[in-house]
């Protein structure tokens, strides 16, 4: 039997299940791994938030992928978790020994900058065996942060507290991303491995008969089978050729009508099939946008 999804629609009841008690205020709260009482999950369980997550994980028993490769620091995971996300917690789940957490609901950064930023985090539609993983260095500077945050949310709040509280998260989140643009940087080595399966994937596409039966590629199909998300299957592309992964499906898609263009007799309409357009006028218009030549132009070129 299939585990139920439970929606967490409120910080007060993330409380009541978690067994927690004191919280200040409705839309933010942060607390550490070790002032949570102690639960056990007994079966799988599903999850969905109307709010945001984001964790530093400490002394972390749990031994977690990073894709297929297992991580290059132990020191300090971290973790994001946007609104609607469907989150999975398996019955062999361990908490962290130590570690801080905030969660953050979309109403109490309304109106404030953050409000629009948060959602170009990308790191926060990552899966979650795509988590940040900290050098001990980092991970000194992200305890830091997270004890600035705790101590400002523990004050009594007065007119400047949310204005504080807001410009902690955005420094956090910020560094975080300085971090993640790193982990890229640093494990160059699995990532030149992703990007070899990726285009050994889209090859394979591209020459098979799955173009004209099942229409053009999605960048979630490539995601899926990688097992990664697609916003980091794009930002691994990106740091290593410049280009994210809907640009190389485009990319690949203007090689193969190049070919056909030049070595068949094909029609433009029987090639855009081909190609899994609906309109060969969609395709068009993509081939002289990638190329500023009409398919017909291209094609004269040869004769």
């Amino acid at each position: 039997m299939k585990p139920e999804i439970t929606h967490v629609k409120s910080l007060r009841q993330y409380h009541h299940m978690m067994g927690m008690s004191g919280l200040k205020h409705p839309l933010i709260d942060i607390f550490t791994y070790q002032s949570l009482p102690k639960y056990e999950i007994e079966n799988t369980v599903k999850l969905i938030f109307d709010f945001y997550i984001i964790s530093i994980k400490i002394d972390y028993d749990c031994k977690t992928q990073y894709g297929q490769t297992t991580y290059d620091f132990d020191k300090g995971v971290m973790s994001f978790i946007g609104p609607k996300q469907l989150n999975v917690v398996n019955k062999d789940f361990q908490s962290p020994q130590k570690g801080w957490s905030v969660m953050v609901h979309p109403d109490f950064l309304a109106g404030y900058p953050l409000a629009k930023k948060i959602r170009e985090f990308r790191f926060f539609d990552y899966s979650v065996n795509e988590a940040l993983i900290l050098s001990e260095e980092e991970q000194l500077s992200m305890e830091e942060l997270f004890a600035n945050i705790q101590m400002e949310y523990k004050r009594p709040i007065d007119s400047f507290s949310q204005d504080v509280l807001i410009s902690q998260l955005d420094l956090l989140l910020t560094i975080c991303n300085r971090y993640y643009n790193r982990q890229f940087i640093t494990r160059k080595k699995p990532n030149n491995e992703l990007l070899t399966k990726f285009e050994s994937l889209l090859h394979l596409y591209f020459n098979d008969t799955l173009l004209a039966a099942t229409g053009q590629p999605t960048v979630r199909y490539f995601a899926d089978q990688l097992n990664v998300s697609p916003n980091y299957l794009s930002d691994v592309l990106r740091s290593l050729s410049g280009q994210n992964a809907q640009q190389y499906i485009h990319d690949k898609l203007i090689e193969k009508a190049k070919e056909l263009l030049s070595s068949t007799n094909l029609s433009v309409s029987e090639i855009s099939y081909q190609l899994g357009f609906e309109f060969s006028q969609s395709f068009s218009k993509m081939f002289k946008a990638k190329t500023n030549l009409s398919p017909l132009s291209f094609r004269q070129s040869f004769n």
